[in-house]
């Protein structure tokens, strides 16, 4: 008999995310089964619940997903979840809280793509200005941008010291150099962008981070990046269709959140089909979908 594809997928929160049950199925997994509540202290035991179960020609057919809404957590969880394998009895495993690796790594392809094309220039030593960068998508975008070689300064909306404490835990955790300042009010949000090459917008759904007027003063600005859908736009004049659309001033161009969601879905839905389609156990976090996400911006051209 045929084994089934099955996907256990694993949360510490109170439930695990439609978005990525559907990503699943769509991916050819025939049986998706959600487990809630999932401490990091269980993930041993249930990875080896599920490894263990089926053979070791059954484990082909068989993997792990890891969502939940924290970035630090999740990473923790899928090397545990590795740690945790006997070969031959091994499957592969993704992690993607929130959306948060695919939708990090999408934008910061997005920006590179918009870069290399626009400005024939690259993340080496630009000036990245996360907003929203203490959240989920705004982290791992920072580390990916920092890992280019880019000086990039997560802000945040309520203060320094949330801002700080942001950088330090994500920088630590993912060795990298990350900076952290307060965007509470405008004439921080100003000195911030004024000199910035890249802007993204990571903040919550329908809150603009910077007005026409803010925008107009990145006097340097070369690329802004948006991942807010829900109007008003995330930075004002970036609309969700836009894809390298100028700026209504100076040199710079706009992403907007459609363009960006399309990359960030093909490459979720690529990274979930190769673990069903490979021969090996693939262990998935950030770093493996950016690469993909680059693949996925740059058949664009």
């Amino acid at each position: 008999m045929e084994r089934q594809y099955i996907l256990h997928m694993f949360t510490p929160g109170k439930q695990m995310s439609p978005f990525d049950i559907n990503m699943a199925v769509d991916a050819g997994y025939q049986v998706v089964v959600p487990y809630c509540g999932v401490g990091a202290d269980e993930v041993r035991g249930m990875t080896q619940d599920a490894i263990f179960s089926r053979g070791p020609k059954g484990v082909r057919a068989t993997g792990i997903f890891i969502g939940g809404r924290d970035v630090l957590l999740a990473a923790d969880m899928l090397e545990t979840a590795r740690k945790s394998m006997v070969p031959p009895f091994e499957v592969s495993v993704m992690a993607d809280p929130s959306g948060s690796y695919t939708t990090a790594a999408a934008m910061v392809a997005c920006v590179e793509r918009q870069l290399k094309r626009t400005h024939e220039a690259s993340l080496e030593g630009r000036k990245v200005v996360i907003f929203g960068g203490t959240g989920t998508v705004g982290r791992i975008a920072g580390v990916l941008a920092a890992g280019e070689g880019a000086r990039v300064i997560l802000t945040s909306s309520r203060d320094q010291v949330a801002a700080q404490r942001a950088a330090q835990e994500t920088g630590e955790r993912f060795d990298c150099r990350l900076e952290g300042a307060s965007a509470a009010a405008a004439g921080e949000r100003e000195a911030l962008i004024a000199d910035a090459d890249v802007v993204l917008a990571a903040a919550a759904a329908g809150v603009q981070v910077l007005d026409a007027s803010e925008r107009a003063g990145a006097k340097q600005l070369l690329v802004a990046a948006d991942v807010n859908a829900v109007p008003p736009e995330g930075i004002a004049g970036v609309g969700v269709m836009d894809d390298g659309r100028a700026l209504p001033e100076g040199k710079g161009v706009g992403i907007g959140a459609l363009a960006v969601g399309n990359v960030k879905y093909q490459t979720e839905h690529r990274l979930l089909k190769s673990m069903r389609e490979s021969d090996k156990p693939r262990y998935l976090g950030f770093r493996e979908a950016f690469a993909m996400a680059r693949e996925v911006a740059a058949e664009k051209d």
